[in-house]
């Protein structure tokens, strides 16, 4: 792919000009994004986990949870910025609705995440 085949895409000529090299990446495994899921400092897990702690709320996953939210991530080719989307989806209605439940602790389960996922709308998505 060149300037030319990223301005036939639609890309207008000044962006263009500030790519000084475009090159191709290869897709992440499944190990990787699960690395990438829990394990740098800033971890999306560890976000939505202090998201909770912030409300008085201990969040814990069950580890199939991560396979699945990766699964995902891989079966809809989101890569690793598609983990924050399919997290949010799972634990959106629970940041809202727990903290006025009084809730102490939370425990995502394999069958409550494939719940929420399947309910959202990102779950229509279709793979290109």
């Amino acid at each position: 792919m060149n300037a030319v085949d990223l301005k036939h895409f639609g890309l207008i000529p000044e962006l263009l000009g500030r790519l000084p090299v475009v090159t191709y990446l290869n897709p992440l495994d499944a190990e990787t994004l699960r690395s990438i899921l829990t394990e740098p400092k800033n971890a999306l897990i560890k976000q939505f986990t202090r998201l909770f702690e912030i409300e008085g709320i201990e969040l814990k996953f069950e580890p199939a949870v991560y396979d699945f939210m990766v699964k995902k991530a891989l079966e809809y080719k989101l890569g690793a910025r598609g983990l924050r989307s399919i997290c949010e989806s799972i634990l959106t209605d629970a940041m809202y609705e727990l903290p006025s439940q009084k809730v102490k602790n939370f425990e995502i389960t394999l069958e409550y995440a494939e719940r929420k996922f399947s309910s959202s709308k990102l779950s229509m998505l279709k793979v290109a």
